[in-house]
């Protein structure tokens, strides 16, 4: 933390919009050489303190993602005032790096409003999405995300996956022109031409574009460079708030860039992953999908071919008139059965965008008159209270979950409190260690896997520990 008025205040507070997102966010500051914890609520001031004293950025991991805006308002404005009473330098409201939202749901624009009105510091809020680590790029304003298996780049309106999102499909690739949906606070941009060049140029073009009186500053995301010189304006901008965080929204591409930045300044040391030693197996492992994408289906795939076992998750009979009860029976049972022959184990809802059992739960939701984000809370909290009996019942040390809303629900039924960066499975899906009021759940090992991340071996690789290098700082600790 840094001393502010006589406390230690962290850098960087965030709220992810969805548990994925939050943990892509964790993994970015702690391989950078930050102490982060991850919290699974709203945290309380003292306990931060007492718990996680050199903690030097803290996030709360959210599901406003799946939200209206009326339901936005009731999650954000209570968390948001919590964590400005920690006191950051700067407030990150995180967003999937996909960008994928709308009026309706997961609403960017309200979030930004909302965030602008607790934090009001600043003279515009900086808005960055690209993060080229992950293969997703911003170029004149426009998006571009890699496709699966590393197959190309895409824009966004054309990408195969984001332009067919069972929730909110992406019609449009121009962030300003997507955003100016859900917000009317003018956006201007800062393009990759404007990034370019020596410092003392680029910030020449942003004020000459401050001028225009923006309240959002879009900037381009196309390499690393590019990056860390947005990186520098938006820490520079945090200090001239006089001590008031600066709010800020975008993907985890604002930490790479405030830590590309700090390193090459030489306020951060080169970091060194992988001296804490080797994470090693964990079998059985459960792996719990309530993901439509393609890659997962892959994932999935190739755990079968592999050994795993798989029962695929019957979300219309769970959904059922009588609330799914001998369902829910059944599929613990049938789970708890794999794990005693010792077999790692998937659970999954969907085989990819295609698979027809999609379209049967929706029709079964719209006839019962449940709306869409209703039903598919209710199945997040089915697989919650699953996932927590079946680690307590078989005390798994290892847990994946894929699926940014699923993440969300699942992580909060565990009953689990916070999360630490533990190892690097794959960019954006680290394994976290997870702490718990309960012993049995303390210390478990989590792997929270938006539907995009990982190759097509991932789960084989999470389940053997391949090359996965603990964090020095909590076997330095003794907290693994």
């Amino acid at each position: 933390m840094r001393e502010a008025a006589g406390e230690r205040t962290p850098l960087l507070c965030y709220y992810g919009d969805d548990f994925t997102g939050s943990t892509d966010v964790l993994e970015a500051l702690s391989s950078a050489g930050l102490h982060t914890v991850l919290c699974l609520e709203a945290p309380d001031v003292e306990w931060i303190r007492s718990r996680f004293p050199d903690a030097e950025c803290i996030g709360v991991a959210g599901v406003s993602r799946s939200m209206s805006p009326q339901e936005m308002e009731s999650e954000l404005y209570p968390i948001l005032g919590k964590l400005k009473e920690l006191r950051p330098r700067l407030m990150h409201y995180k967003v999937c790096s996909t960008f994928d939202s709308s009026p309706e749901a997961g609403s960017i624009g309200r979030a930004i409003e909302i965030g602008r009105s607790v934090f009001p510091a600043g003279r515009y809020v900086p808005l960055l999405a690209g993060v080229p680590a992950l293969g997703r790029y911003t170029v004149f304003g426009h998006h571009f995300a890699r496709g699966a298996g590393g197959s190309g780049v895409y824009r966004l309106d054309r990408h195969p996956t984001m332009s067919r999102h069972p929730v909110t499909p992406m019609d449009e690739a121009d962030l300003r022109v997507h955003l100016g949906r859900q917000t009317r606070l003018p956006a201007a941009l800062m393009d990759i031409l404007a990034l370019e060049g020596p410092f003392p140029e680029v910030e020449r073009q942003m004020e000459k574009l401050l001028r225009q009186g923006p309240g959002i500053v879009l900037f381009d995301a196309l390499d690393e460079g590019r990056l860390a010189a947005a990186g520098r304006l938006i820490w520079e901008e945090a200090g001239r708030t006089g001590g008031e965080a600066l709010f800020a929204a975008g993907s985890s591409g604002i930490e790479y860039a405030l830590t590309g930045y700090l390193r090459a300044s030489g306020r951060l040391p080169e970091p060194t992953p992988g001296s804490g030693g080797s994470l090693g197996r964990a079998e059985p492992l459960l792996v719990v999908s309530g993901s439509c994408s393609p890659v997962t289906g892959t994932q999935i795939a190739a755990a079968l071919a592999s050994g795993f076992a798989g029962i695929r998750v019957p979300v219309p009979a769970l959904l059922g008139p009588d609330g799914g009860e001998q369902a829910a029976r059944d599929l613990l049972a049938a789970s708890l059965a794999c794990l005693r022959e010792g077999r790692s184990l998937v659970l999954y809802t969907a085989d990819g965008p295609e698979d027809p059992a999609v379209k049967e739960a929706e029709a079964l939701a719209a006839a019962g008159g449940m709306a869409p984000a209703e039903w598919r809370r209710l199945l997040g909290v089915r697989l919650g209270a699953l996932a927590r009996e079946l680690v307590l019942a078989h005390g798994l040390k290892r847990l994946v979950v894929a699926g940014g809303d699923t993440s969300g629900y699942v992580t909060r039924g565990l009953g689990i409190s916070a999360l630490e960066w533990l190892a690097s499975a794959a960019p954006g899906a680290p394994v976290c260690r997870a702490h718990s009021e309960d012993s049995r759940l303390d210390g478990l090992q989590l792997i929270l896997k938006g539907g995009q991340m990982g190759g097509e071996g991932f789960l084989t690789d999470v389940l053997q520990g391949r090359q996965m290098k603990i964090n020095a700082h909590l076997s330095k600790e003794g907290r693994l």
